[in-house]
């Protein structure tokens, strides 16, 4: 199975929390075969808050949704999240955005815990613009690509841009 996860920090070493996140991923959920580029961005939903990085990691995993998830909130927490105010501030977030299998889009039912694809990412310009740096076609929300829903006027209005003072990558032995 392919899953898009997205990846934001605002708190302590941003940069270092997400490659952190992206080396744990590879090593305990599966295997990171992309990383997105990263990008600095306003909160939203809660603003009084420091920008947040994010990015995107699309990872190869045997693992289902459920278990997936669990994994990540496991992560988040092994790496120094602190619970606090929904939207606030957090040292690392992981969610999972898509899960594709063999080629189809899953969907999960409205009354699952688990919200596949993410109810709220064709809203977040944050999230669009990672997920189509590794697949810009990808189709994710009403028959829209990625690209297409980045063109919008309300997605073109949020502010984000690429944080030039760092990069992502994928460390294997």
């Amino acid at each position: 199975m392919i899953y898009y996860l997205g990846l934001g920090s605002n708190l302590g070493n941003r940069l270092a929390n997400l490659q952190l996140a992206v080396n744990v991923l590879d090593l305990r959920a599966g295997k990171v075969v992309g990383v997105s580029k990263v990008y600095e961005s306003a909160p939203m939903y809660v603003i009084n808050q420091p920008p947040f990085l994010n990015a995107v990691a699309k990872l190869e995993s045997s693992l289902d949704p459920a278990k997936l998830l669990v994994l990540t909130k496991t992560i988040e927490k092994e790496c120094g999240r602190i619970a606090r105010e929904r939207n606030g501030p957090r040292e690392l977030d992981i969610d999972l955005l898509l899960a594709i299998d063999q080629g189809a889009c899953l969907k999960s039912p409205p009354d699952s815990e688990l919200r596949l694809p993410h109810p709220a990412m064709c809203e977040r310009r944050f999230v669009l613009e990672p997920l189509a740096d590794l697949d810009p076609g990808l189709i994710c929300c009403d028959g829209l690509s990625v690209a297409q829903i980045l063109r919008s006027d309300t997605i073109q209005s949020q502010k984000s841009q690429v944080f030039e003072h760092g990069v992502l990558s994928i460390h294997r032995d």
